[in-house]
């Protein structure tokens, strides 16, 4: 009943109807009500698909840093380093003109396996240009589930971060059914190619795989693409039997990045080409590739994690990010973190915080803006727990 007041039901359930053709049941359909009684998100004009939102955001932000992540040195992560919107677009148009070469066109499907990466979102990126499927993959997947979605997506070239590779050559010689190439997001060694070419496939070091398209932009025109078209198989972890795969549209990811953009109006909040966002939930689930399609859809700034749950806070304090998603367990991690401190910090600091918890929060009920609903106690109170927090900058946390 708590979250009747955010929802509005628009439609019926409604029963099994064999006799119509074998029709499955259905529950009722709610929406937010917060989009004037459970309409749908405003369309958002210009964008007919994913590759639009891309597109698009390198027209009008050319310059803005767009991805980015931390330099290695010595073994130390020193600063995050970024690429521009710009910069990410010419080597996503020279991946999209590699894919092409391999005989791979439109309808075609691309499977991306690895942790999230700028090679990640540039192969995205280059299957959403020639409106190839994206068939991402849990990077936490073992062989006997990658061979599968591999067979049943029907995956013709897959994506593979440096240290995954192992894993997709156990798949071999089964997944070679539809598998002809394999690109790793860094090295390849001897060993690996030498196996690869025993099964007739074809590996590709990222670099090498960048140069293959080169040149090629121009021959491989890119296809019209359109709401309907699919441009994304997502499928389940496989916790329960194999995998399942659910066919994702242009137009279901352009809505719920509208959705979100119309959510964050309701909430007195915005996302702005300034913005930051750490990228560490995976892209290979719904929820962070939406979020990030709407970061770049403004032109904001991605930066990326290292891979690590134990050095995400150190990343987190060098990235600053300004809007932070996390998912309950994160949430029920960082709530107890808080907890802890205010309750060790003494009688009066922990009254203090409760009471300004509560006034902020029914000032924020009350419709004002997060910044302007307790100004005195942001400075007394909530900006000395932030600066606790690695100096962050972060604002919103979805």
């Amino acid at each position: 009943e708590a979250t009747r007041k955010y929802l509005v039901q628009v439609a019926e359930g409604r029963e099994a109807a064999p006799e119509e053709g074998g029709a499955p049941s259905a529950g009722p359909v709610y929406r937010c009500a917060a989009g004037a009684g459970g309409a749908s998100p405003p369309a958002v004009p210009g964008l007919e698909s994913c590759w639009d939102i891309f597109r698009l955001s390198v027209e009008k932000y050319p310059g803005n840093p767009m991805m980015g992540r931390r330099e290695i040195m010595d073994g130390k992560a020193g600063k995050y380093t970024w690429v521009t919107y710009k910069e990410v677009y010419d080597t996503v148009i020279k991946v999209g003109a590699s894919i092409r070469s391999c005989g791979i066109n439109k309808g075609g499907r691309c499977g991306i396996y690895g942790g999230n990466s700028p090679e990640w979102v540039v192969s995205m990126q280059a299957c959403n240009a020639h409106g190839i499927y994206c068939v991402p993959l849990y990077d936490t997947l073992g062989a006997g589930a990658i061979e599968f979605i591999l067979c049943h997506a029907e995956v013709e070239i897959a994506f593979v971060e440096e240290k995954k590779i192992g894993e997709v050559l156990k798949t071999l010689p089964n997944a070679t059914k539809f598998l002809k190439t394999i690109v790793s997001f860094g090295k390849v060694s001897p060993d690996q190619k030498e196996k690869v070419e025993q099964n007739g496939l074809s590996i590709y070091s990222w670099s090498e795989f960048v140069l293959k398209g080169d040149g090629a932009e121009e021959k491989y025109e890119l296809p019209p693409k359109e709401k309907a078209d699919i441009c994304t198989i997502m499928y389940t972890s496989g916790t329960t039997g194999d995998p399942k795969g659910v066919l994702i549209s242009n137009k279901s990811i352009i809505t719920i990045v509208s959705a979100v953009d119309e959510f964050l109006r309701n909430s007195n909040e915005q996302i702005r080409e300034d913005d930051v966002y750490i990228s560490y939930l995976p892209l290979a689930h719904i929820f962070d590739r939406v979020i990030e399609e709407v970061f770049i859809h403004h032109g904001a700034s991605i930066g990326f994690w290292r891979g690590d749950v134990k050095l995400l806070v150190e990343d987190i304090g060098e990235l600053k990010p300004t809007i932070f998603c996390a998912v309950p367990r994160v949430l029920d991690r960082i709530y107890g973190g808080l907890q802890d401190k205010v309750s060790t910090g003494g009688f009066l600091k922990k009254t203090l915080f409760n009471v300004a918890y509560k006034y902020k929060q029914g000032n924020m009920i009350k419709g004002s803006k997060h910044e302007d609903a307790a100004s005195i106690f942001d400075k007394l109170v909530f900006t000395k727990v932030l600066q606790n927090e690695n100096n962050s900058k972060m604002a919103v946390l979805i």
